[in-house]
């Protein structure tokens, strides 16, 4: 071979090797601009999803679109509680997307920062003593005036009422807010996806002596309520008491300091509401469907309730704690601790719960006949529950294991609105994996 040809070989050679040089560099500089136009455009697409057709009470009648015809005016990215607050009180009804990026905290500024003048919480322990106030009496008197102002001040900073036509979504996998109460309050068309929900503490607990036999420590604040609202779409959250379990607070009279209320309350009349594919973890109060006996003037007809593909995983109990509702609670799985359950099923006044196809792992020592609880009489329908990878006939155990207890079958409605139905041996594991923050497809 000649001479020049194989240097023309060399030099074709070398402007390969740098054209392949050049082509993989571009595609490496080239790779993080599409993975944030990806990331843009899936966090774009996941603001915008509505509730699917037939997919609990939720998608009675209009359906659960939230915010997702909100123009660009109208779609807001948040990383401070004082901006989401914000976003919630701009533009009146319009349709609105609330990003959230990061974590937001509505207590940053500590307790103190809500305290009235005067206010002391040794004064308050040292005039309230069961041994100088006694216990059959509720408490009143300068210091519980000066908690109560207290506490106001705490409401107005972490209450956040949401309006209708709005959807609030977390951006990736960190987005949550802590020392919050979202109220949903005399709305309607409302979604919440993606979120990490710290359970608020109350600062302030009322102390009731007449509370139960020894009195007991009273908290507000739920991390979500929704209140006298329709169609309403909580989906892929984790609620949690998170860095405050009730195993860290302290105790005063002998009694726990209670400062978590629940995790989701449903009361007041609301309706059509759909709970998918959440976690609910680590609380005492869970979920509470109906908050009165009495309140059957508002509630009776309402309260239609599904809850789905969630996953309780060590809480006491409400999960839920039904009053009047029609409630359909299928394919969700429950984990129980041993030291802490009470129930999983409160029956209450006028409810009518369906319990289909859902999952409970039990330790031993905790009997199935402790899942449902009677606390007024009311039918149930449970069908096809599983119990440790077996089925069992949960009111039947229930009435042979608690005879003073004994609960009446057929809550006398069918449930149709159902997009997906698994087998209660799939729960745990489709569940486990899919449910919470941080989780959505």
């Amino acid at each position: 071979m000649s001479v020049k040809r194989r240097q023309g070989r060399a030099v074709k050679a070398v402007l390969g090797c740098t054209a392949l040089v050049l082509s993989v560099t571009a595609t490496a500089e080239a790779a993080p601009h599409q993975d944030r136009d990806r990331d843009r455009d899936r966090d774009r697409e996941v603001a915008r999803r509505t509730l699917p057709a037939h997919d609990g009470w939720a998608s009675l009648g209009t359906g659960t679109t939230g915010g997702a015809d909100a123009d660009r005016a109208h779609v807001h990215t948040v990383t401070t509680w004082e901006e989401f607050r914000a976003a919630l009180a701009a533009d009146g009804d319009a349709p609105r997307i609330i990003k959230v990026k990061g974590t937001l905290d509505a207590t940053a500024s500590g307790c103190g920062a809500f305290e009235a003048e005067g206010y002391d919480f040794d004064t308050y322990l040292a005039d309230y003593h069961p041994d100088v106030w006694g216990r059959d009496t509720p408490v009143d008197g300068p210091q519980e005036d000066l908690r109560a102002r207290s506490a106001d001040n705490q409401a107005k900073a972490v209450k956040a009422y949401v309006p209708a036509n709005t959807t609030i979504v977390g951006v990736g996998r960190d987005a949550g807010i802590v020392g919050a109460s979202l109220q949903i309050k005399g709305v309607d068309n409302i979604i919440v996806r993606n979120l990490t929900l710290e359970s608020p503490l109350d600062c302030f607990p009322q102390w009731d002596p007449t509370d139960g036999a020894n009195g007991a420590w009273n908290s507000e604040y739920d991390s979500l309520v929704v209140y006298g609202s329709t169609h309403v779409w909580i989906d892929h959250n984790t609620f949690t008491d998170g860095r405050h379990p009730d195993s860290s607070l302290p105790r005063y009279y002998g009694q726990l300091y209670q400062q978590h209320d629940g995790e989701l309350d449903i009361v007041r009349g609301a309706d059509l509401v759909t709970a998918s594919w959440n976690v609910f973890a680590d609380h005492d109060k869970t979920l509470m469907i109906g908050n009165s006996d009495s309140a059957g003037d508002t509630d009776r007809g309402r309260l239609r309730v599904t809850l789905h593909h969630n996953l309780f995983r060590d809480i006491v109990e409400r999960a839920p704690r039904v009053r009047f509702g029609k409630v359909d609670a299928y394919n969700n799985h429950y984990v129980v601790d041993p030291d802490t359950y009470g129930y999983s099923f409160g029956i209450g006044a006028e409810s009518q719960l369906v319990a289909e196809r859902n999952s409970f792992a039990l330790p031993a020592g905790v009997g199935a006949g402790r899942i449902l609880k009677k606390w007024k009489d009311a039918p149930v329908t449970t069908e096809d529950n599983y119990v440790n990878g077996r089925p069992v006939d949960l009111l039947a155990v229930h009435n042979a294991e608690v005879p003073e207890e004994t609960l009446r079958p057929d809550a006398g409605w069918t449930p149709v609105l159902r997009t997906r139905v698994d087998h209660p041996r799939a729960v745990p594991a489709l569940v486990t994996h899919r449910a919470g923050a941080g989780r959505l497809r």
